[in-house]
């Protein structure tokens, strides 16, 4: 019998990670360098194989507005066809709340609870990573993409 167990996805820079979660903690991990369009499918059905999955978790920005439609859209998806919920959260719970790169040198920065971009010239960031244990109160239900700046 398939162990129940939550995906996580962060797709917003690379490496893509994917971490897998069986009460809340983390078991198992994917990174990879390839496109989230050609991995996204390879893995999920990997993992719908694999085991059963009670959740589906990603970041929904802000970050690369490419990287986050192809994870909304496909995971949006999978969550309709296979009847799993989806959930999302912003980015910066993922890496120590440090700049995330928008476009040239202009960088997301949250300061208190508003998501802003400023100009960096130098930038100390931190990379994305998978946290050991889930924690379900960082993620909502409202998983549309959250772009942070309108489109250019």
């Amino acid at each position: 019998m398939p162990k129940n167990v939550d995906l996580f996805f962060i797709t917003l820079s690379s490496p893509l990670l994917i971490g897998v979660y069986e009460n809340n903690k983390l078991i198992d991990s994917i990174v990879s360098e390839e496109k989230s369009s050609d991995v996204l499918p390879r893995i999920v059905q990997e993992m719908l194989e694999k085991y059963t999955i009670d959740g589906l978790f990603y970041l929904n920005g802000p970050g690369s507005f490419m990287a986050i439609k192809i994870a909304y859209i496909f995971l949006k998806s999978i969550s309709i066809l296979k009847n799993i919920p989806l959930f999302a959260s912003d980015a910066f719970n993922f890496n120590e709340n440090s700049p995330i790169k928008a476009i040239g040198k202009l960088y997301f920065v949250r300061i208190g609870s508003e998501i802003k971009t400023q100009k960096l010239e130098i930038v100390s960031s931190v990379d994305f990573r998978l946290p050991s244990v889930l924690k379900y109160s960082e993620f909502n239900k409202q998983n549309a993409p959250m772009y942070g700046i309108g489109a250019v």
